[in-house]
């Protein structure tokens, strides 16, 4: 068992550019993990964290419904953003600018092979995260995510996750909204689900504009305890 994960810091980047390079290094991972199962050796698949700051992008997974995207192509073009649909669980969510979006391509045979404990540990690392800054970020009886004032009208999501998972390899991830600007939401159904609001870190703190590395380096610190992981830091 590997239990090393390298970290990776892409800046500002396309997300379809992202998409395929999570690709690559999700199908290496599959295809060593075959090889080693056909073969009977025992080499070592590696595990990594993908940190990314996407320009404007709306993201539709595969059980999502594309009505959720209230506007139009054109409409699109003119606010700047692209949209995709995708191969992870979920429905429609969106990236951008001042938004912490994380992708760990794992290897869960090197942790433990449960995608809902999974699930559950990327949403604690969050809630940990937030707490850190003096919010009580909670999870939302069956809505993947972290969520404030869970059960009240006032109910509203800060961070949205979709996995993608196959021998149990796993990718996508979850988007963190830090600094984001929170217009853009209005422009879809957020996750599909009618009538809840969205938030973002600075807009709970009051404050303009929170550093991101800070954000990221707070996630790291918890990821890293709660999957007993090793991490190696690659910018």
């Amino acid at each position: 068992m590997n239990k090393e994960v390298e970290v990776r810091y892409l800046g500002v980047k396309d997300y379809k550019e992202t998409w395929d390079y999570q690709e690559e290094l999700f199908k290496k991972t599959l295809d060593l993990k075959i090889k080693n199962r056909r073969e009977e050796t025992n080499i070592n698949t590696r595990n990594y964290f993908l940190f990314v700051e996407h320009p404007h992008v709306y993201t539709l997974g595969k059980s999502g419904d594309s009505e959720n995207l209230l506007i139009s192509e054109k409409e699109l073009k003119e606010k700047n953003a692209t949209f995709y649909k995708i191969n992870r669980g979920g429905d429609i969510t969106y990236h951008g600018p001042g938004q912490i979006v994380g992708y760990p391509i794992l290897d869960l045979d090197n942790f433990f092979t449960d995608i809902h404990k999974y699930l559950r540990l990327l949403e604690e690392m969050v809630i940990l995260t937030l707490a850190e800054y003096g919010l009580k970020a909670e999870r939302s009886p069956g809505e993947t995510g972290v969520w404030l004032d869970v059960g009240t009208p006032f109910a509203r999501k800060i961070c949205a996750m979709g996995v993608r998972a196959s021998r149990w390899v796993t990718m996508h991830g979850f988007a963190l909204n830090v600094n984001a600007d929170l217009g853009y939401f209005d422009n879809i159904i957020p996750c599909g689900i009618k009538g809840k609001a969205v938030t973002s870190l600075n807009v709970e703190l009051g404050k303009k504009e929170i550093d991101l590395v800070e954000v990221e380096e707070k996630l790291l610190k918890h990821f890293q305890n709660l999957f007993e992981a090793q991490l190696v830091k690659n910018n």
